[in-house]
């Protein structure tokens, strides 16, 4: 047994360090939802600022958009052109994908700073490539509604699952350290 946990020491300690940080970051992140009163940002504020930025950028290539807090749920309705097509929820907002690329991250650390840096940048590009997501799903239901389904679970999450997986694989292979210690 000792031998086998001396030889998988690294996987070991990878999986132990995603496992903390993910449940570290998962447990703030529950404990600022649970802490978010919703009476000025609806429903919190980080689901709130997507919505905003989706709004913005839906009118920014001439969609007539609005967003109106949901009456009978913690949620955001996006309407186009008068049109409800899609809600913004707390699920929405790529909070919980980027605290799995930062689990990920920090389990295969570089040096502390190109860390940071390239955990901040791949952060900004996941909530950016978000937003691009939210806003192409809205104007695909907006003009194919009946497609929603294949849209919504198919289509949209496999494009933000294969960013982060881009990303994991541009880190291990540029800047984790624990591969470069290993060829």
């Amino acid at each position: 047994m000792k031998s086998l946990l001396i030889k998988y020491k690294s996987v070991i300690r990878f999986i132990v360090t995603f496992l903390a940080v993910y449940g570290v970051l998962t447990i703030g992140y529950n404990v600022y939802l649970n802490a978010s009163d919703g009476s000025k940002f609806y429903p919190d504020y980080l689901t709130h600022l997507v919505a905003e930025h989706t709004n913005a950028l839906l009118n920014s290539v001439d969609y007539q958009t609005d967003i109106v807090a949901h009456p009978s749920e913690p949620s955001i309705k996006i309407i186009i052109n008068g049109k409800y097509v899609a809600r913004v929820i707390e699920g929405c907002n790529g909070i919980s994908i980027i605290i799995m690329f930062l689990s990920f991250i920090v389990a295969f650390a570089g040096k502390f700073k190109t860390t940071f840096f390239y955990g901040l940048a791949g952060s900004i590009i996941i909530y950016a490539f978000n937003l691009i997501r939210i806003v192409i799903l809205s104007i695909g239901l907006y003009h194919y509604p009946w497609r929603r389904e294949i849209l919504h679970t198919v289509i949209f999450p496999m494009l933000i699952y294969g960013t982060v997986f881009l990303l994991w694989m541009v880190w291990v292979n540029r800047f984790s350290k624990k591969v470069k210690s290993n060829a």
